[in-house]
């Protein structure tokens, strides 16, 4: 049978998928920096033998044949996914593959050595290799896929999401944030001026942080028989369902910043965790898309990290781990802390769209090959002039050399960002309808019930549907912005 030989490729390729996976999360936290250049030569070795074998031109037969073969309606769907997933994956060549492969790794490299020293000088002709191969997959893609080759590129981290659908949502959310930030800064600094901040203490040894942000991913459902927390440069999820492997970044002068970067990053590792194993080797069995992807860890770090309820239970941990008592009247003006900034991933819930929308403009114009690589920072500070009134123009370190994305090629992913936080809200409201009293669930440290809910409406149908019809059948309706606006409305508004 035909489906069974897809059923072992897919075994095959599995293997590789995780050899790489932990071989990519190795190399960004524990491996020396003098084994940056063999690393990625083996990794691009891996990643080409991984594309020869998923694309070689015998599976299209195996396709065709499979679609003819007696399947009941589960199989029909895998086989569905399948041929979408080889699809995209043939729009590339091997040779290609393996030259971006290690083009992407060794600019992530210099990346993390040359942000450090805000040397935009020294790193342009790395991002510029990395710039010109988008720009050549996005091209090889489009044909393909009769898209434009951003949406092309867009595809490979949201199936069915495209830039005409995004672009006036995200136009109607920054016309909303223009009016709105100014409105919950000026509420911010009202509360502040009646009762002022008590400051942090600054003695937050990582050790103590560490084990915190254990005991939290371990009391809101993460399984640390199947994964582990490092540190890393810039937080990430990676490794593979069976051991996810989770980062974060410590301060000593504080620890919200670390916490709930734990918090975010176990969203996503419990998404991968729950996925069903059945259907692990197979396109079927792999999350829904990186907005998915992304509601996931926003709802652990927003719905639930930042919800005040949390925070009745999460104290006296903060007092165990930390050795401070701290009332919740103290800790949610940090918890809620909203400020213009210049980091995305530090940035507030009211702020943050802001900053995935600057840059959701600017790689759409570096694909178009409207903007060069050489522009960026002033391009960059226009709009950081523009959105948040804040200027990067001498700490291009605090602008287009911020993130991990663009140095690892992952042009295309910003937009999951917000739409993830807009379907986070709307998962939320779901919930609040079918159990109006989970707050004093979540005061008590129960999460079952919010993590059945998830379970059963978005990890267990991992890519059996789209993004739109999960939503639709999670919540009632597919995507509306309304949700996340009232959310930002009750939690930060007058």
């Amino acid at each position: 049978m035909s489906f069974a030989k897809l059923d072992e490729l897919g075994r095959k390729l599995e293997a590789l998928e995780h050899a790489l996976a932990i071989l990519g999360a190795d190399e960004a936290t524990h491996m020396a920096v003098g084994g940056g250049e063999k690393r990625a030569e083996a990794m691009a070795a891996l990643a080409g033998m991984h594309h020869a074998r998923a694309t070689a031109p015998e599976i299209a037969d195996w396709i065709e044949a499979a679609e003819n073969e007696a399947l009941d309606e589960e199989q029909q769907v895998a086989l569905r996914e399948f041929r979408r997933h080889y699809t995209n994956l043939t729009c590339l060549p091997v040779e290609f593959v393996e030259r971006q492969t290690t083009t992407r790794l060794r600019c992530e490299q210099l990346w993390r050595d040359l942000r450090a020293k805000n040397d935009w000088s020294g790193f342009l002709p790395a991002l510029e290799g990395v710039v010109a191969l988008v720009r050549e997959e996005a091209a090889m893609r489009a044909e393909v896929l009769h898209l434009d080759p951003y949406d092309a590129l867009m595809e490979q981290f949201d199936p069915g999401h495209r830039a005409a659908d995004i672009t006036p949502v995200f136009a109607e959310l920054k016309a909303f944030l223009r009016g709105f930030v100014p409105q919950a800064l000026a509420v911010q600094e009202e509360r502040l001026a009646k009762t002022p901040l008590r400051p942090l203490s600054g003695t937050y040894p990582v050790e103590r942080q560490r084990e915190l942000g254990l005991a939290m991913m371990a009391a809101v459902g993460f399984d640390l028989t199947r994964g582990s927390l490092s540190v890393s440069h810039h937080p990430f999820c990676g490794g593979v369902p069976t051991d996810v492997r989770i980062t974060t970044r410590y301060r000593t002068t504080e620890f919200l910043s670390a916490l709930m970067g734990v918090l975010h990053e176990t969203g996503h590792a419990m998404y991968e965790q729950n996925l069903p194993q059945k259907w692990a080797h197979w396109p079927l069995g792999k999350a829904r898309g990186m907005a998915m992807h992304e509601s996931q860890s926003l709802f652990v770090e927003k719905q639930l990290g930042r919800n005040p309820a949390f925070w009745d239970w999460a104290l006296p941990l903060v007092e165990q781990h930390l050795g401070e008592k701290w009332s919740k009247a103290d800790i949610l003006p940090h918890v809620h802390h909203v400020a213009r900034g210049l980091i995305r991933v530090d940035a507030d819930e009211v702020t943050y769209p802001l900053h995935v929308i600057l840059r959701y403009e600017l790689e759409q114009e570096l694909v178009a090959g409207r903007l060069s690589v050489s522009d960026l920072p002033e391009a960059w500070d226009a709009k950081m002039r523009d959105t948040l009134g804040l200027s990067t123009i001498d700490t291009p370190q605090d602008g287009p050399m911020q993130d991990v994305h663009w140095p690892s090629g992952a042009f295309g992913y910003f937009p999951s960002y917000t739409l993830g936080a807009m379907m986070a809200a709307q998962q939320w409201a779901a919930i609040i309808r079918l159990n109006p009293g989970i707050d004093g669930d979540i005061a008590k440290g129960r999460f079952d019930m919010v993590t059945d809910w998830r379970h059963d409406n978005i990890w267990s149908l991992a890519s059996s549907r789209s993004t739109p019809e999960i939503m639709k059948l999670a919540t009632g309706e597919t995507l509306n912005a309304r949700y996340f606006t009232g959310h930002l409305t009750q939690r930060y508004g007058a």
